[in-house]
């Protein structure tokens, strides 16, 4: 009898709740990239990375993004908490995921439109095991995407707090990361102050 593999699923987890508070307020989600909304295009560069199901987490002005950015085909939580910090969204994320099978989540950052599906590709190739993690690198330095195999999560989210999100955890593991060089396509420039925003197209 043929053994036929399972093919592995790697969730994308997209932070997106951001009050975007050096920006003088406006929510990340909701800057204009490319013609559409910062979350938007994050979402759409983790599915054509190969994720699936995509999780978006929302924070600040839930019901704005709603409204105006195009998320159908994702599956939507609202962090109740997001003002706590990133923690707090990666915990929301990954919860999100308790119970749905996935073996992985791929973590992607919304402010971070350098960065498109071939490093999330890259990345997502990585997985090897519900114990896997991986992470994009840029000239040697640890960036996002980041990939979490399922059997991590737990301790990943009994970590995140504050802003912190997983640096801890990433920090006390290491020597179990497969970084994954995407240097040469994508760039990992955050959309944090008002001169950043020329980085949008």
């Amino acid at each position: 009898m043929a053994h036929t593999q399972r093919i592995p699923v790697i969730a994308g987890v997209l932070l997106a709740a951001g009050g975007g508070r050096r920006l003088g307020g406006r929510p990340k989600a909701l800057l204009n990239h490319r013609g559409h909304p910062l979350v938007e295009h994050a979402a759409r560069v983790l599915r054509d990375g190969g994720c699936g199901p995509v999780h978006v987490v929302l924070g600040a002005a839930a019901e704005d993004v709603r409204a105006r950015a195009d998320l159908a085909g994702s599956e939507v939580t609202v962090n109740a908490d997001w003002e706590e910090g990133m923690g707090s969204s990666l915990r929301a994320g990954l919860g999100a995921l308790e119970g749905s099978g996935a073996d992985a989540a791929l973590v992607l950052l919304v402010d971070q439109p350098g960065i498109g599906a071939e490093a999330v590709a890259r990345v997502r190739s990585a997985y090897r095991s519900r114990a896997t993690i991986a992470a994009a690198s840029y000239a040697g330095e640890r960036g996002h995407p980041v990939l979490f195999g399922a059997d991590r999560w737990a301790d990943i989210a009994a970590g995140a707090v504050g802003d912190q999100g997983a640096r801890a955890y990433l920090r006390a593991h290491r020597d179990a990361i497969t970084l994954v060089e995407c240097s040469d396509v994508a760039e990992a420039y955050d959309i944090d102050t008002a001169a950043d925003l020329t980085r949008l197209e």
